[in-house]
């Protein structure tokens, strides 16, 4: 018998000052079998961040050749590809190929997935920002994610506060770029 995704049904409330972006989110979020609930979080955070008229969640690890989240105008032309975790650099090459802008969250090892990348082929790397998220913020907030949750979520000078219930997290929301050095 084949696995069925977890819905999640998220309601988020959405202050991003440094946009003065403010507003309510209601989301369904299919979880594959195959996705770690921290897979997921940084796909909600993700699209939280980059929150914009057009935006759509993916079916995730699920989506195939789709990426975790994009933006599509009024026409429904591409505009935006926004991976998470750890794409490959083809993937990368063909997002960036097939919209105005390309982007990645990522709660991994940043140091070592810029070292993958670097030297690829991969269309416009150097306008791709690479954002990193603190691994044991996610970590922990994926621990106290229900199936129903609802949170805030408040983003000022590149800080990312979280809160759930009575618990809040924080973590900056540092930008990378393919081809730079980090120490």
């Amino acid at each position: 018998m084949a696995l069925t995704a977890t819905i999640y049904n998220l309601h988020i409330d959405l202050s991003d000052i440094d946009r003065a972006l403010y507003t309510t989110l209601d989301l369904r979020v299919a979880r594959q079998p195959s996705e770690s609930a921290e897979y997921m979080l940084v796909r909600v955070l993700a699209y939280c961040l980059e929150y914009t008229e057009g935006i759509t969640l993916t079916q995730g690890v699920a989506a195939g050749d789709e990426p975790a989240v994009w933006v599509h105008d009024l026409t429904g032309k591409l505009t935006a590809w926004i991976e998470v975790g750890l794409p490959s650099a083809e993937r990368l090459h063909r997002g960036s190929r097939a919209a105005e802008k390309a982007a990645v969250y990522t709660h991994r090892d940043v140091t070592q997935f810029l070292a993958q990348l670097s030297g690829q082929k991969i269309h416009r790397a150097e306008q791709i920002p690479i954002y990193s998220l603190d691994r044991r913020m996610v970590e922990e907030l994926a621990g106290v994610i229900d199936r129903r949750t609802s949170m805030t979520i408040t983003v000022t000078e590149r800080q990312l506060y979280v809160t759930v219930g009575e618990r809040t997290l924080i973590c900056a929301l540092t930008e990378h770029r393919i081809g730079e050095r980090i120490p």
